[in-house]
């Protein structure tokens, strides 16, 4: 199984290598294709991830369009494709909660500096160490998340106060407004997570998500469904790219935006790499995990400038991407300018989409997120099992660093105490 352990090393990007060996007509017309395929998906879920994360739709797309070509541009791996992924709503959100815009933007420039080091100093193969069960524990942890923070949208509930961000607390908030239910809302949204998940098994090369969400809208529409819109919410989004500026800068913020920052270099190290190795599975490739490391933080640090979220390979999109025909990295570059073009032609029809659709994509992302056969199969072995359990548990009661950190520590007790068996059963 290729890992990019051969070319770990190597600091060209995949389009200076694909560029030396001839670039014809045919490829580019199935890059085309496959770009395209992939905006078609990710116009959508950008939005939807934006929204989960506590900021307006808009920045979910900045995010795409700015970050999304650079990943490609520049990184290592020949197929993958970057953009908001699902893994860091949660982060984003409490950032955002905390410190507001500012102090998110800012973490994400500080993230994009870090990851940029971390892959200059050629630390990728560390983080594609990180043991799977840990990677599974997490990723569930943070898609049960999610999936409890898009109830009060799903069912167009109407809390007493402010949303609580820990999961219990959460929960408790909406089952005390339940009364409150707007079966409007929760028709819409189940309606739109079911569509999704049907066409996903009988049209799996259909744009799933797009139909569902513009089918919602119509159906909102035409019934005149008594939910709230993107226009109601956020009073649309913008027809063009913001002008680039640095984010608000003070000493002060950056101390306290720093623990953030780190959680957001993690994650996002961790993310890039699973989603280009998973991209090695299926096209038998190999990437070159520093590259890809220098190529998301290079990605980051002008996202924040244009007042996006945090920029990441994602699995989904990239897999769409090679199932489409993507011959090279131009294929990634072209998503985020067929995103453009959607964004300068559909910005005024966005304002009426309904939030519960949004929040009825999010349940189908969560859905793929949570790898349920991996951890069925994993709590089997009872070590592999606790470490699963153990980074879970710790992700949903605290939070996604302390879960990473307490499953590798875990992960090291169980492997040293096993080495020292096998070394005193040596006569």
């Amino acid at each position: 199984m290729p890992d990019g352990s051969a070319t770990a090393h190597l600091y060209r990007p995949k389009l200076a290598t694909i560029l030396a060996e001839g670039y014809g007509l045919s490829a580019l017309r199935q890059d085309a294709m496959a770009g395209l395929t992939v905006a078609i998906l990710a116009l959508p879920l950008s939005m939807a991830i934006a929204v989960a994360s506590g900021v307006g739709p808009e920045r979910g797309l900045y995010t795409a369009i700015v970050g999304g070509f650079l990943v490609s541009g520049l990184g290592g791996s020949r197929y993958q494709v970057g953009g908001p992924a699902g893994a860091f709503i949660v982060l984003v959100a409490a950032t955002t909660a905390r410190f507001g815009v500012d102090g998110l933007l800012l973490t994400v420039l500080l993230s994009g500096i870090m990851l940029t080091l971390v892959g200059a100093l050629r630390l990728g193969s560390l983080i594609r160490h990180i043991p799977h069960p840990v990677t599974v524990g997490f990723t569930a942890g943070i898609a049960v998340t999610i999936l409890a923070s898009q109830l009060k949208d799903l069912a167009g509930l109407s809390l007493a106060g402010p949303e609580p961000g820990p999961v219990v607390p959460k929960l408790m908030a909406i089952g005390h407004a339940l009364p409150t239910v707007n079966p409007a809302a929760l028709g819409l949204g189940v309606a739109v997570a079911a569509a999704i998940f049907l066409i996903k098994r009988l049209r799996p090369n259909w744009p799933g998500m797009l139909l569902a969400v513009a089918a919602g809208a119509v159906a909102a529409w035409a019934l005149h469904l008594p939910v709230s819109t993107i226009g109601s919410r956020f009073g649309g989004i913008p027809h063009s790219l913001p002008w680039p500026h640095p984010p608000r800068f003070s000493w002060r913020l950056l101390v306290q935006v720093l623990p953030a920052a780190l959680s957001f270099t993690l994650l996002g190290g961790v993310e890039s790499l699973l989603s280009a190795t998973v991209a090695d599975r299926l096209t038998g490739r190999k990437h070159r995990s520093n590259m890809e490391l220098v190529a998301q933080g290079l990605a980051n640090v002008p996202s924040a400038f244009f007042g996006g979220i945090a920029v990441t390979g994602t699995i989904a999109r990239t897999a769409t991407n090679i199932r489409a025909g993507a011959r090279s990295p131009v294929a990634g570059m072209l998503h985020p300018a067929f995103l453009l073009v959607f964004m300068l032609v559909t910005a005024t029809l966005a304002s009426y989409v309904p939030m519960t659709p949004m929040a009825g994509v999010l349940v189908a992302v969560c859905s793929n997120m949570a790898e349920k056969a991996d951890f069925a199969r994993l709590l089997r072995d009872w070590r592999s099992g606790a470490v699963l359990l153990a980074t879970f548990g710790l992700t949903l009661a605290r939070d996604l660093t302390t879960g990473i950190v307490a499953g590798c520590a875990l992960a090291a007790i169980f492997w040293a105490a096993q080495r020292w068996r096998a070394g005193s059963a040596r006569p």
